[in-house]
């Protein structure tokens, strides 16, 4: 197959398309991704092809407080141009991520089957859940059952409005108003992640984490034995300030009470100002000096190691996480980090701390280091990969459905 991956800017989706590219080319197909040219040292140098997405930034009369309008109006303006990308390019099929609505509509565009990748838990309403969002768990009883439904509701007009949008955004690029289902859904998270819901939609596969380690480079390790913790910022907008300073705080022996030695992982390097405040304490009985590394390297190499991971709550570090079984301390900010770690707290596979402070976050620290069950508890939500699908085996099989189907037309 020569399939094209449709995926935004952010990490949290180029990066998983990244990692299904790669599985595609080592199945012996053809794969692209279509994103930001941002990513290209990092997918060259992993022999990964890449081809800019269209009309990807913003433009000034863009309203990016508006999520619907910004979903929808932007992928009407980055459909048509990709369309002609994707004929140029003689795609067979096209794998596009949730919120890169613009993939789905441009493949409909040029009669191509289409596949949606949700790089994270699955987010759609559920009549038996909760908002997604709301972090709660499902309602359980009467008066649970009659909570859940009184905040569907109370959302149901944002989704119709929501919708609303997207049907007048397609009608501009000549698409109906209505948006058709994908011909089959990938969702790239563990099940021990996943919250059963009455309406599991048809034709919807958990796939497993798509991680992608965007460097080659290894962590040198602190020397000792002290705990080893992992600190991640959010490689998201939406992460919660200032998270990589006050943890530096809270890590630092005279709060602690203990010595750990300190990992911090991220995309940017945190400045100088904020790694000085680990171990800055004159007063500090326990010394802290060489147990702090920081920079850009392979987190699936350093957190089998770690004894405890730090982060913002983004998927795709939980992910990684949970598959090393190593427990985790959520920081969460916005968007789905909120959704994602109180998943996690309930299945006791770490604490959430939010807002963020650095006596609330020692406090958490000495308890999940000091009690093995929550690296037990990570490690049954890591084992559960064991329960999911090849993603290559389910979109090969919706193109060979699709070859035989009046839905397919021509890209050529």
């Amino acid at each position: 197959m020569r399939v094209a991956l449709v995926a935004g800017s952010d990490a949290g989706h180029a990066f998983p398309a990244f990692a299904l590219a790669e599985r595609f080319t080592a199945a012996g197909d053809e794969a692209t991704v279509f994103t930001s040219l941002d990513w290209s040292p990092a997918a060259h140098r992993r022999g990964i092809d890449l081809a800019e997405l269209p009309a990807l930034g913003a433009e000034d009369a863009d309203d990016d407080t508006d999520a619907g309008a910004k979903l929808s109006a932007r992928a009407a303006r980055m459909a048509v141009p990709l369309a002609e990308q994707l004929r140029t390019w003689r795609a067979d099929v096209v794998v596009s991520d949730v919120i890169t609505v613009a993939g789905g509509w441009a493949a409909q565009l040029c009669g191509l089957p289409w596949v949606e990748l949700s790089p994270h838990p699955l987010y759609l309403p559920s009549r038996g859940l909760p908002p997604i969002g709301s972090g709660l768990a499902p309602g359980r009883g009467v008066r649970g059952r009659l909570r859940d439904a009184l905040m569907r509701a109370a959302t149901a007009a944002s989704i119709r409005k929501g919708l609303r949008q997207r049907r007048d955004a397609r009608r501009t690029i000549g698409l109906g108003g209505v948006n058709p289902e994908p011909w089959a859904r990938l969702v790239a998270t563990l099940p021990g992640l996943e919250v059963p819901r009455p309406d599991w939609p048809a034709d919807t596969h958990i796939v497993g984490p798509l991680v992608w380690e965007p460097t080659d480079e290894v962590f040198g390790r602190p020397a000792g034995d002290a705990p080893l913790v992992v600190l991640a910022p959010s490689t998201a907008q939406t992460g919660a300030p200032d998270m990589v300073g006050v943890a530096l705080d809270a890590l630092g022996a005279s709060m602690l009470g203990r010595p750990v030695r300190v990992v911090v992982s991220g995309l940017r390097q945190p400045d100088d100002a904020a790694l000085a405040r680990f171990g800055n304490d004159a007063n500090a009985e326990l010394p802290t000096s060489g147990l702090l590394t920081s920079g850009l390297g392979r987190q699936d190499e350093i957190l089998p190691h770690a004894d405890l991971l730090i982060c913002g709550s983004g998927h795709g570090i939980l992910a990684k996480a949970m598959t090393a079984g190593v427990p985790v301390i959520a920081v969460p900010g916005g968007g789905d980090q909120w959704e994602l770690a109180t998943r996690m707290e309930r299945a006791g596979a770490g604490r959430v701390v939010r807002p963020v402070a650095a006596a609330a976050l020692a406090d958490a620290v000495r308890n999940v280091l000091d009690d093995p069950a929550y690296a037990r508890a990570a490690r049954v939500i890591g084992d559960s990969v064991a329960d999911t699908v090849d993603p290559v085996a389910v979109v090969r099989r919706v193109f060979a459905v699709a070859s035989a189907s009046p839905r397919l037309g021509s890209c050529a």
